[in-house]
């Protein structure tokens, strides 16, 4: 059986850049799993792409399907033949329906008896065959965030498909999608090499491309583009800053990639760097350039996807349009400083948060409630602490009025910290201004300061408490107001900043300012928190599973009433650290023989030691006493390791308790009295964890 190689090409109109990535994974997981259920073997799957084409490149594919056996069952050994041993029409008859002699079929045996069953052989399908049916339905697997519908065939893809190629070995693979056959013709690059190129094989393939001026590998092409730049940049003794997701987004824009080093007037280097790296990255996709002390340098980077004859006219092209952009840039920031930023607070009460929950100003108004409500649960806070958090509330939204922040939204933040020390506020407040809005996306850095920490927790409550209320809530893969976001970075914060504070406490505060909206006053406030807990609770397991702690141990602690983030995290750490320990394991066979019987207990009894008749009883309510009072000033004092070995210590008692004395007994007052001492135990070892919810390996 002879191996050969497959390309697939799926030619198209430009696709987004951002859509290519997670579209080359899909193709190549896809195809896997697909060619490994039809029995397909190979001995690697490749996918490249360019803005034109998504490509899969198939090394040593198998020629046909492995011949495979299929054992079929027949009518019992007494159907099938008569006294005599003569077969029967039964017997013949499934002989001759799966196509093997009757003779060459097996008897066998089973509980209810003996049966005929054939063994039949099932020769494998020829590759080509497979892959005719197989690479239509591969092509349609691929998901894009967006689709387009064109011409008559009503095909969903990203962009419309022009071209398909597929060859294996030196055959084509005919097959048809989306109103096209499957061929070897390929095109080449746009302007360059249009072609179309007729392909021999896949080796082929890849020497059309490179002829074609395409580098069809985007690991290649990056390459080529990172060192590219740099090149370029180094020719002004200088160096380009590479923003990892600009390269990858550059990668995908550009076949023939060409670095172009541009200027633009000097004059421009008074804005914020801020404003400038943006213009050039997020809106030009151009790279920024610095010199060996950190400044920005009056030069810029773009990658044309051109020949090297037509880069005088594309960097001319480019520096009028950033230096417009950077006019404009001026222009909005020479506005902006007409007035301070707290003249611009004002303008908030004309911008929109959300219909229901009012504007922009109102919700300042709330921040500066939730931050005054969260200065007395940070240790150690200052009064200058203080009166900048209190201060960053009142600005922190503000920039969202200025020319700047409407023409670069992503500048929000850190515009309003510009403003703020063009204003003269304090260098905290400002900070904190721009710090608020922290983490912007996953792995973003957190609030450093505690101003900045505090207008950041209230900003994010606030947003969580609002749209939960109006019954806003992510659904799938659709999260349009970034609670997900929002709710894990509220939790880092509280984390980071060992804040001492129940999350329920804090939802509940927030939602109280919510009071004064008509539409609001019917809230419910309990199944409000409980939404927002339950789903605030999901982040916090992926976030404490994600730095290595075992799935058990977080359930056992986040199953306790403790709310408080940090000392969640101290109480699943040490619990990590301390699961093999003897201690725990007592802790926990003494808590799960109390946890089963205390169910049954009325949750609004305290033991009461008149009913006490056994010694046994009275000998676990006395070392109950004792231990709680040790248990709750250890936990006082974040001691839980005298925490856990007075818990452990229970278990001799308790021990003692169940052999002494029956808990279910007639005597109701009596039964309910021990029960409620069993739910009183209970409670306290809930103090550290649930640690029914530990799973301990099996002892041999």
């Amino acid at each position: 059986m002879i191996d050969r190689d497959l390309i697939l090409e799926i030619g198209t109109e430009e696709i987004p850049a951002r859509f290519m990535p997670e579209g080359l994974k899909q193709l190549q997981r896809t195809a896997g799993e697909l060619f490994k259920e039809q029995g397909l073997v190979f001995r690697e799957i490749l996918t490249f792409g360019t803005p034109r084409r998504l490509v899969m490149f198939v090394r040593e594919l198998t020629e046909k399907q492995p011949d495979r056996e299929e054992q079929v069952k027949g009518p019992s050994k007494k159907a099938a033949f008569d006294d005599m041993g003569k077969p029967t029409k039964a017997g013949l008859g499934f002989a001759a329906r799966i196509g093997i002699p009757l003779e060459e079929i097996g008897i066998e045996s089973s509980d209810k008896g003996e049966y005929l069953l054939a063994v039949r052989k099932i020769p494998g399908k020829k590759t080509m065959d497979v892959l005719q049916s197989l690479l239509p339905f591969l092509i349609k697997s691929i998901a894009f965030p967006k689709n387009m519908f064109w011409e008559g065939s009503r095909t969903k893809f990203a962009r419309p498909i022009r071209w398909l190629l597929c060859i294996y070995g030196v055959e084509e693979v005919p097959f048809s999608y989306a109103g096209l056959k499957s061929g070897n013709k390929t095109m080449g690059h746009r302007l360059l090499s249009p072609g179309p190129l007729t392909v021999r094989d896949p080796g082929h393939y890849f020497e059309c491309m490179e002829e074609s001026k395409v580098i069809v590998d985007q690991n290649r092409r990056a390459k080529v583009i990172e060192e590219g730049v740099q090149a370029a940049a180094l020719s002004q003794k200088v160096r380009a800053l590479i923003d990892s997701d600009l390269l990858e987004e550059v990668t995908f824009l550009v076949e023939h990639p060409e670095p172009v080093l541009c200027s633009f007037p000097e004059e421009y280097l008074q804005l914020p760097r801020e404003v400038l790296v943006t213009t050039m990255q997020s809106h030009q996709r151009y790279f920024p350039v610095e010199n060996t002390d950190g400044e920005l340098c009056p030069y810029f980077i773009t990658v044309s996807n051109n020949s090297a004859a037509a880069l005088s006219n594309v960097r001319s092209g480019n520096e009028k349009v950033l230096k417009a952009r950077l006019a404009d840039a001026r222009f909005f920031y020479q506005e902006d400083l007409k007035t301070t930023l707290e003249q611009k607070v004002e303008k908030l009460k004309y911008i929109l948060f959300q219909e229901e929950l009012g504007t922009i100003f109102e919700k300042t108004q709330r921040l500066i409630k939730i931050s005054e409500y969260l200065t007395d649960h940070f240790s150690g806070l200052s009064e200058a602490e203080k009166k900048a958090a209190l201060r960053a509330a009142y600005l922190s939204k503000a920039d969202l009025s200025t020319n700047m922040v409407g023409e670069f939204p992503e500048l929000q933040g850190v515009m309003g910290k510009e403003y703020a020390l063009r204003s003269g506020e304090s260098e905290d407040a400002a900070k904190a201004v721009y710090e608020h809005y922290l983490p912007r996306f996953a792995g973003d850095k957190l609030p450093g300061s505690k101003p900045g920490a505090i207008a950041a927790i209230a900003d994010k409550a606030d947003h969580l408490a609002g749209c939960f209320a109006i019954g806003i809530r992510p659904t799938g893969s659709q999260d349009p107001y970034a609670l997900r976001r929002q709710s894990l970075g509220l939790l880092q914060i509280l984390l980071e900043h060992k804040v001492s504070l129940s999350f329920s406490e804090l939802m509940k505060f927030t939602l109280s300012l919510y009071k004064e909206k008509e539409q609001l006053i019917d809230l419910q406030d309990d199944e409000i928190i409980g939404h927002i807990k339950d789903f605030a609770w999901q982040r916090l397991r992926y976030l404490f599973q994600e730095r290595g702690i075992d799935y058990d141990v977080v359930d056992a602690v986040m199953s306790s009433p403790l709310e408080e983030i940090a000392s969640l995290w101290a109480r699943i750490k040490f619990l990590q650290e301390n699961r093999k320990s003897v201690l725990l394991e007592s802790a926990a066979a003494a808590y799960n023989r109390v946890a089963n019987l205390a169910r049954q207990a009325d949750s609004d009894l305290e033991p009461d030691k008149k009913l006490f008749s056994e010694k046994g009883e009275e000998n676990l309510y006395h070392s109950y006493l004792s231990a709680k009072k040790k248990v709750l000033d250890a936990i006082g004092r974040d001691d839980l390791e005298e925490t856990l070995a007075q818990l452990a210590d229970l278990k001799e008692p308790l021990d003692n308790f169940f052999i002494e004395v029956l808990v279910m007994v007639d005597d109701k007052a009596v039964r309910s009295n021990r029960l409620a001492l069993l739910l009183a135990i209970k409670n306290l070892y809930l103090e550290l964890a649930d640690f029914s919810k530990i799973v301990f390996p099996a002892h041999s």
